[in-house]
């Protein structure tokens, strides 16, 4: 019963003498539990038997209680606990061996534990209980995750973080992860087109929006290596960018990561265009968006000229306010809210209820923010100290006054 169930039917898998028998008795439960008792219960009582009447024989009355007590501490340690101990410590060097004699023996005792077995679930009955055993050794998400978490020292822990990322998939949408709107880079076929080529010269996605005059008004994307065959010809133009223009593929907002990872697969393509309610353009998505929040960043991001994370020498890190906040905690292994706003300038903006001046600070959920640049009515850059401090809960303070 100690047996790893997993693992278990792993060397089943494999051909495993013991695992097979041992796989085969698990499969009925009841009936195993009935044969090991019959036996055990068997020669507990014929010793006590023979322990009795040996007392009996040597002391008389007396002898009776002697037996009784000596015997009780013999069956106890070497019929009971250290045995069961050992073997539920070690229950493979135990369990596959046993399993050979076991196998024979629920045979050979078959009638005599079938009717013990259903007297049993006969008193079961009567009290209302059911003795059937529920069977599914499934796992949920979450008992996934405490099996994979209990695998180190098994597996590399790069392998072992990939799988809880999977496992988080299903938790994150296609809003956490998406290039907002504004920082949409495309192609605007209104734009002077000179403007155009140098942009297209420039770019570094393989992917490019096209779209006339504002993002909304998408006509689709279009392939850079198809586009820079023409341009060597000298045949590209407005026209020609449109032919090779690909139909715009749009998604929801709140699409699960999971779902979406499958949408590509079956849909064939690589990038998506989020939308709201009504149809207005939140974001895009990429295939690799959602294959970097499983193994991690493998990409060079051409918007990320900046560097979103520039650390000071007191250990705090300078970040853009249009950083996402997942984003900040896997790469200071904090734990700011992720419940709510997106970015850190909507974190801070929700939490103040105002929008701030440079030199005002915080707390949030215990990490000090400290606003250091205020542009466009949003957060531009804060400090973060990766380090909480003192209670968690949100407190305010204007570093430009006294006090």
């Amino acid at each position: 019963m100690s047996l790893n169930r997993y693992r278990l039917k792993h060397l089943a898998a494999k051909n495993h003498g013991g695992a097979l028998r041992a796989v085969e008795l698990l499969q009925r439960p009841d009936k195993l539990i009935t044969l090991i008792l019959l036996g055990n219960n068997f020669i507990n009582i014929l010793i006590t038997q023979l322990a009795t009447y040996l007392g009996y024989r040597l002391y008389g009355d007396a002898g009776i209680a002697i037996a009784a007590g000596f015997l009780t501490l013999v069956l106890l340690l070497f019929a009971e606990v250290t045995p069961k101990t050992l073997a539920a410590a070690n229950p493979e060097k135990i369990a596959f061996p046993a399993a050979y004699v076991y196998k024979p023996l629920s045979k050979l005792l078959f009638p005599l534990v079938v009717i013990i077995d259903w007297l049993a679930k006969l008193i079961l009955k009567i009290f209302l209980l059911s003795g059937q055993s529920s069977g599914n050794d499934a796992l949920n998400s979450a008992e996934l995750r405490v099996a994979v978490n209990e695998t180190s020292g098994l597996i590399p822990d790069s392998h072992r973080d990939m799988l809880l990322s999977i496992l988080d998939l299903e938790k994150v949408s296609v809003d956490d992860i998406m290039v907002p709107r504004s920082e949409i880079i495309g192609i605007d076929l209104e734009d002077d087109w000179h403007d155009t080529l140098q942009l297209i010269t420039n770019l570094s996605y393989t992917r490019i929006p096209i779209f006339s005059g504002n993002i909304d008004n998408l006509v689709g994307t279009a392939m850079l290596r198809r586009i820079l065959p023409l341009l060597l010809k000298d045949q590209f133009d407005a026209d020609s960018l449109v032919d090779l223009t690909r139909e715009g593929y749009f998604i929801p907002e709140g699409t699960p990561l999971t779902t979406q990872l499958i949408n590509f697969r079956k849909n064939k393509r690589r990038i998506a265009f989020v939308v709201d309610e009504y149809g207005d353009i939140q974001g895009l998505v990429t295939i690799e968006d959602i294959l970097e929040e499983i193994v991690g960043e493998f990409t060079t991001d051409p918007t990320a000229l900046h560097q979103d994370f520039f650390q000071d020498a007191d250990g705090s890190f300078l970040i853009d306010g249009s950083t996402h906040i997942r984003d900040i905690n896997r790469n200071l292994d904090i734990e700011l809210p992720t419940k709510g706003p997106r970015t850190l300038n909507g974190l801070i903006l929700e939490h103040m209820e105002f929008i701030p001046e440079a030199g005002t600070s915080m707390k949030i959920s215990g990490y000090p923010i400290e606003i250091m640049q205020v542009k466009n009515n949003m957060v531009k850059t804060a400090r973060i100290a990766p380090s909480p401090v003192g209670d968690p809960t949100i407190q305010l303070f204007d570093g430009n006054k006294d006090g």
